[in-house]
């Protein structure tokens, strides 16, 4: 596997990302590519490597990237903006699509967690987007939200953003919290977190109030059905406390065909990271991928 730092641009925004390619790649050959995107807090360097060495074995060019203002990517810090990230999908499949060993015409995309919601916006608006692959995704911001809090947290919670909005408008700035206050995670999604992060200096733990505004509006079931008729995999966990099946679920419902869902047995929200949950993921995404979007 060749893996090659990469940059481009997203609404002028340098972006740093990792091309991974198979070793048996020949001159002039162009393979199908896959842009994976994370999550919430992550960065290129947390859990995608892990992935793109899966797809690189099975034939596949894959782009790892960090969206705008976090990792080494330029932008406002630690801005989780989702119609931003968006934009910076679609400009990684435009890099993606550029390069000499990839066919421009099929290109496809995988997301988990945020990410996973990412990608299903991603996928309904931009038809350039041949297979979707979401794994634990959100299908529905503020049910999301509201579905991991007692009914006063919940409500502590739209009281501390709507000041926030009045901060950010008159002052300029966000307040930055720790990313937990915001994520709510159950106890077993917090030590899996803590220690896979532990080791990935750019991996932060902070980030402004901002993201809960814009995270109660953004939706990704209100456009799913757009895929279609483009395939798309929805994966998730039936253990899942961080962010709940019915995610994917409801997604699954609102998508047209071809689609799939998967539901992973025994397993939590950080689980499909590591083995064995993360075998499992990979072989229903390598099949997905295989079956509507092959390599070569």
């Amino acid at each position: 596997m060749n893996v090659t730092p990469v940059t481009f641009h997203s609404e002028g925004c340098r972006m740093v990302g990792d091309l991974y390619a198979p070793d048996s790649l020949q001159a002039g050959e162009r393979r199908a590519g896959i842009v994976l995107c994370h999550g919430y807090t992550g960065v290129k360097d947390l859990y995608l490597p892990d992935n793109a060495r899966v797809l690189v074995e099975a034939g596949y060019v894959v782009l790892t990237f960090d969206y705008k203002g976090w990792g080494e990517s330029e932008g406002p810090r630690t801005r989780l903006a989702p119609y931003s990230r968006v934009t910076d999908v679609q400009a990684a499949l435009t890099f993606l699509g550029a390069q000499a060993a990839v066919d421009d015409a099929r290109l496809g995309i995988y997301g988990t967690s945020y990410g996973g919601a990412t990608v299903v916006w991603t996928g309904a608006v931009d038809r350039r987007v041949r297979c979707v692959v979401s794994v634990v995704g959100i299908g529905h911001g503020e049910r999301w939200m509201r579905s991991v809090r007692r009914p006063d947290e919940w409500f502590d919670l739209l009281e501390r953003s709507a000041a926030d909005r009045l901060k950010r408008t008159l002052d300029g700035e966000s307040e930055f919290v720790d990313r937990n206050a915001i994520l709510l995670p159950d106890r077993q999604s917090a030590e899996l977190a803590a220690a896979a992060r532990r080791n990935v200096p750019s991996a932060l733990n902070t980030l402004p109030l901002e993201y809960v505004d814009e995270t109660l509006g953004f939706h990704p079931e209100w456009v799913v059905d757009r895929i279609a008729p483009r395939p798309v995999l929805f994966i998730t966990t039936d253990d899942d406390r961080l962010v709940p099946p019915e995610e994917s679920r409801l997604l699954y419902e609102k998508a047209g065909e071809p689609k799939k869902l998967v539901v992973l047995e025994g397993y939590g929200h950080y689980e499909v990271y590591s083995e064995p949950a993360f075998g499992e993921v990979m072989r229903e995404t390598v099949a997905w991928f295989q079956e509507h979007l092959p390599p070569a």
